[in-house]
């Protein structure tokens, strides 16, 4: 596993914010191998974002670039707008979810959502399905911001979807289609009020906690919100927004992820902002503060910083 230093400013004893150096957005952040991983869309315009990034640390304030995991000529039906990437392991195989090519027809583009596969965490990866795991329109959500969840009893979901609409798919078990819900429909909307995109969802106190965007992407109110249900499915009531800009730190605090160290109730909130003078719509930079909860559950709002997190090594 070859790597980079990654380094953004930072001080000694805290990782800083931005955690690395570069336009980088939609960080999606998980654990393997005792090692944090993040894995954010490589920020530029839609004909030049054709590859990811990943970025590793042992403690979350060190971390090690590993360029171009992926890029076009690895996943050839990809022309650009290659974004917002997703990633489980399964099997001793990392397979990473995308979005690509940003369309808005599906009559008349080829592209959507797709799955690359690779033996280890920092590639190199590879087509998987030769074509879009999602390439069709389905209730109104362009096939865009994936993220894959996985339920208590083991089963696999994809939800994901643009234009305020919100999806969730049962994945067959290798990652090669969908299992079709007993009512016959393999897409099921779950769209709670004010979703914009980029869902998440993770499982707490046996509750499911359901996470999403709100506002323009390249705006300054791009924010974050979420909901609480008994089921992934929902119905998914809105609580309230958890996650936003700070005229003193930052604006467009967005796009997530979360983090939860294993075995402790330690969380960590992964996503993008923009530098407060900054007005090109893709200078996004990925940051990490904590996430915390209070004694009925609900996940309190989160104080935006620039020293960033402590470090953190994992057992």
């Amino acid at each position: 596993m070859t790597g980079v230093l990654a380094q953004a400013p930072k001080t000694a004893a805290t990782s800083g914010n931005p955690i690395v150096k570069g336009w980088y957005a939609d960080p999606e952040g998980v654990i393997f191998n005792k090692q944090y991983w993040v894995y954010p869309t490589y920020s530029a315009p839609y004909n030049e974002q054709v590859k990811l990034d990943a970025f590793s640390s042992p403690d979350l304030v060190h971390w090690t670039k590993h360029p171009s995991i992926v890029d076009t000529t690895a996943v050839r039906w990809v022309k650009r707008a290659l974004w917002a990437p997703a990633i489980v392991e399964k099997g001793g195989k990392y397979y990473l979810f995308f979005g690509a090519n940003d369309i808005h027809d599906d009559k008349k583009e080829v592209g959507g959502i797709g799955v690359a596969v690779a033996d280890n965490p920092a590639g190199p990866f590879r087509d998987y399905l030769g074509k879009p795991l999602v390439g069709q329109i389905h209730n109104k959500a362009q096939p865009i911001d994936q993220f894959v969840f996985k339920d208590k009893d083991g089963a696999y979901y994809l939800i994901y979807g643009g234009w305020g609409h919100c999806n969730i798919a049962r994945l067959k078990d290798d990652f090669t289609g969908f299992i079709p819900f007993t009512d016959g429909t393999t897409f099921r909307e779950v769209t709670p009020k004010g979703y914009v995109e980029g869902p998440v969802m993770f499982i707490r106190n046996g509750k499911y906690y359901f996470m999403w965007s709100e506002g323009g992407w390249t705006g300054p109110d791009y924010s974050v919100a979420y909901a609480v249900a008994s089921s992934p499915f929902g119905p998914f009531e809105r609580v309230g927004k958890i996650l936003q800009q700070d005229p003193a730190v930052a604006t467009g605090a967005g796009h997530h992820s979360v983090i939860q160290v294993p075995g402790t109730d330690e969380w960590y909130i992964v996503y993008h902002r923009r530098p407060l003078t900054e007005t090109d719509g893709n200078h996004r930079e990925t940051c990490i503060d904590r996430m915390s909860f209070d004694a009925a559950g609900n996940i309190q709002p989160v104080k935006i910083t620039k020293e960033g997190v402590s470090a953190r090594a994992l057992k």
